[in-house]
């Protein structure tokens, strides 16, 4: 489903693209008030939530309702950019898309726990302020088990059975500045959305260098070749590719 071509009535195959010169003049129509620029800009940039909904596609979910909800995100972030930061806007937006699609399965979650399970948790809650309240500090889960007679597993089940769940994105701690989040303590140190961004910058920096340059860049740190393997299969001097290579990584340096 989500990798359909038309999205709610969306035909995703005849999308446009916009140029960074292109967003900065319809922000500067945006900030003065002109909706049609708006809608110029929501439509220009809905290749970005589709790119952000293929995070999602193992959760069995309506591609259509992730876009729905994805767009959400996008015109947040529209109407929340800041266009005096040196930020392009899709670094700025996609943790926005992200956050609005989490909230949204979060928020509508299938899980429902058995009426017995329920019953377990309320219970050891129940032994749990008894507990408290006679040896005034907090019994172990060990210790609950103990009191009601069960395995410590089935007691565990039941309460991380009945808990809330949280966001990734829900503040732990603000000072004024910056806030610390959920998933900036309890995090994949693998798939994380800092790594997500990067390689989305690299992707948006690599298409301001030339094909040679990319072909090169690709080479040598895609498929680990060396610059005189490099040289040798486009036909050019080792001085030509070193040349070329510093050239490709100083513009990279420059976009990202």
């Amino acid at each position: 489903m989500i990798n359909k071509v038309e999205i709610c009535g969306v035909n995703t195959s005849k999308l446009p693209v916009l140029t960074r010169e292109e967003k900065d003049e319809l922000f500067v129509k945006i900030k003065a008030g002109d909706m049609q620029a708006r809608e110029k800009f929501i439509h220009g940039n809905l290749r970005l939530v589709l790119s952000v909904i293929q995070r999602f596609n193992n959760r069995g979910e309506n591609a259509d309702d992730l876009f729905q909800v994805g767009c959400i995100g996008l015109i947040k972030a529209i109407d929340n950019f800041d266009t005096t930061l040196n930020v392009q806007f899709s670094t700025y937006a996609v943790p926005m898309i992200v956050g609005e699609i989490r909230r949204y399965l979060r928020d509508n979650n299938a899980i429902r726990v058995s009426r017995s399970l329920k019953d377990i948790a309320y219970k050891a809650l129940h032994i749990k302020e008894k507990l408290t309240s006679q040896c005034s500090n907090e019994p172990t889960v060990s210790e609950i088990a103990k009191e009601m007679d069960m395995p410590i597993e089935e007691v565990v089940f039941a309460l991380d059975a009945i808990a809330d769940p949280v966001s990734l994105f829900e503040p732990v701690y603000h000072d004024g500045g910056e806030a610390i989040f959920v998933m900036d303590q309890v995090r994949d140190t693998k798939n994380t959305d800092e790594n997500w961004l990067e390689n989305i910058a690299l992707s948006e920096a690599m298409k301001h260098l030339g094909e040679r340059e990319k072909h090169i860049l690709d080479l040598r740190f895609f498929k680990s070749k060396t610059q005189m393997e490099v040289a040798d299969e486009i036909g050019i001097s080792q001085a030509q590719v070193s040349r070329l290579e510093k050239s490709a990584l100083k513009q990279l340096r420059k976009y990202i």
